[in-house]
């Protein structure tokens, strides 16, 4: 009996979502999707237009970054849990006025594409976790 190599590309798996504590915020969780780099590369590329810069003669890459950023969030960010009032305060500028500081910010894509647009310690952080292959395959 001959056993066939096992390939690894049948091993491979282009995403995989784990729950991230985010630090110094307790019960503050991201649901995070680690992006193989090919998924990576295909989203770069829906957010890249090729104009014709008229001084060099030759085409040029632009990134759309609203766009990347709005592709982005909706590939890396599943949900949450835990995010405070009162922790928004310290992310970013708002004004939670007349709401209880220990509610949460319930998830939504709108929702998390406004954090990582106008939180930069928190796109930093999500970033940062989903390049870490370590919160992904459990060896931390």
């Amino acid at each position: 009996m001959t056993d066939s190599p096992v390939s690894l590309a049948s091993l491979m798996t282009p995403s995989k979502t784990v729950s991230v504590d985010f630090p110094g915020y307790s019960g503050f969780s991201v649901d995070l999707c680690y992006l193989a780099r090919e998924e990576l590369v295909k989203l770069r590329k829906r957010c890249i237009s090729t104009k014709w810069n008229k001084k060099t003669h030759q085409p040029e890459e632009d990134l759309d970054e609203d766009k990347f950023i709005v592709e982005y969030t909706k590939a890396v960010i599943k949900g949450w849990k835990g995010l405070k009032y009162r922790y928004l305060e310290e992310l970013l500028l708002v004004d939670v006025g007349e709401l209880d500081p220990e509610d949460e910010l319930p998830y939504t894509t709108d929702n998390a594409e406004l954090l990582m647009k106008n939180a930069t310690s928190f796109d930093t952080w999500v970033t940062e976790a989903v390049g870490d292959l370590e919160n992904f395959t459990g060896n931390k």
